[in-house]
């Protein structure tokens, strides 16, 4: 007789299934961003996108339009290479890896808080609480999704097979790139007309919460990562709000 839960982690922690449960964070997003800000000033937008649409934009075609082109080709890549597993999905995973990502969520604000507040006596908190719910909510759906893709599926990916090559072991590979994709997660906050003012504290905080994303995309992949994220800062929201 199959386990229901190895079942569950071994045909979930796969490429569909993330592109699948991660696919309504992009669209929530862009929809948000416009209800939120019809205009279409980037001011609002998560660093990663900004920087995504800007080189779409300096490379003369339409931002947006083209994000979506890409989701659209990356989709059927992804459908045509998961064909034999797309016909035995079940659709009854996906508010299961969402409820999987929330209780992975309170666990990393938990840690994430408690570490930094032994270190410190304090802790980090985002200054956006001049924007509305509905831009906040945007932002939070997309630092789930765009820094997900960037630091996680991008850097650590990237780093894994560097640091392996270099290193000859798997492990050492791996936690190399976890911890150096953390760093410059947290570092990347400080940089730009956008950045955040450097604090230690701040710093440590999203190191390790960048470490905890790293370890939870390596074990369980990308799309419980981004919706770890996602609702982590939606919880942020709510507590402060």
């Amino acid at each position: 007789m199959t386990n229901p839960v190895k079942s569950y982690f071994e045909n979930t922690n796969t490429l569909l299934y993330s592109f699948l449960v991660s696919l309504p964070l992009f669209l929530l997003y862009e929809l948000l961003i416009v209800i939120s800000q019809p205009v279409g000033d980037s001011i609002v937008r998560i660093s990663v996108d900004v920087w995504i649409k800007s080189l779409f934009t300096y490379l003369g075609v339409n931002a947006v339009s083209f994000s979506l082109l890409i989701v659209v080709f990356i989709g059927l890549f992804i459908v045509y290479k998961e064909r034999e597993r797309l016909k035995t999905i079940r659709f009854s995973y996906f508010p299961v890896l969402i409820l999987e990502s929330a209780v992975y969520a309170i666990v990393v604000a938990f840690i994430s808080q408690s570490l930094v507040s032994l270190m410190l006596n304090m802790a980090a908190s985002d200054p956006i609480s001049s924007l509305s719910i509905t831009q906040q909510l945007a932002l939070s759906l997309g630092a789930g999704l765009y820094e997900e893709l960037f630091f996680r599926v991008i850097l650590v990916t990237l780093f894994i097979l560097l640091f392996t090559k270099i290193l000859g072991k798997k492990w050492a590979g791996v936690t190399a790139a976890v911890v150096l994709s953390a760093l410059l997660f947290s570092a990347v906050h400080y940089v730009g007309s956008m950045g955040d003012a450097f604090t230690l504290g701040s710093f440590l905080y999203r190191f390790l919460f960048g470490l905890i994303l790293n370890g939870i995309y390596v074990w369980r992949g990308f799309g419980v990562a981004a919706w770890t994220h996602a609702i982590y800062d939606i919880m942020v929201i709510a507590f402060l709000s």
